[in-house]
């Protein structure tokens, strides 16, 4: 079995996939008479397909431990896919390049309490993977008419641990 460390999440490593979603170095400016701080457009949202619209929904995931074996990854071909955690914990962001039309070697990103983060519309990636206790998450998403997901298995799986 192939073995994959997890690394930090950080804006430069994850660019191929998407964006990060956090504060630290984010423009923002103040609203509401100087009572509130915005950080402004923290990611690119993409709604493609036939009546596509934007859902928020929110997603209560159980914890995963690790090591972590990775059989399968998805993509939505119709829309980017926002995830931000409603508590101060951590979780997973496994990701993986497209190479023809099939995943390439996945990495592992672990988000830290704050972090959130915006797969890019196409984006080969695992499931929700909150580390440590169930976990609240604010998702933002596409609906519409259309197949807005693909699955892929692997045939050999990976092995995701944390770095020694």
């Amino acid at each position: 079995m192939k073995t994959i460390v997890v690394e930090p999440l950080t804006r430069e490593a994850y660019a191929p996939f998407g964006q990060v979603i956090e504060t630290e170095g984010a423009q923002h400016y103040p609203i509401n008479g100087g009572m509130t701080e915005r950080f402004h457009d923290l990611a690119k949202i993409e709604l493609g397909g036939v009546n596509a619209r934007p859902l928020i929904s929110i997603a209560r995931g159980k914890p995963y431990q690790l090591p972590l074996t990775l059989k399968l990854v998805e993509r939505h071909p119709l829309g980017s896919q926002a995830f931000h955690p409603l508590s101060d914990r951590p979780f997973l962001s496994i990701v993986a390049p497209d190479e023809g039309g099939v995943p390439g070697t996945p990495r592992a990103f672990r988000a830290e309490p704050g972090q959130g983060i915006n797969m890019a519309l196409n984006c080969w990636h695992a499931v929700l993977t909150p580390l440590g206790a169930v976990s609240d998450f604010l998702i933002i998403d596409r609906g519409g008419d259309g197949n807005n997901l693909e699955e892929h298995y692997f045939d050999e799986p990976y092995l995701i641990v944390e770095k020694q």
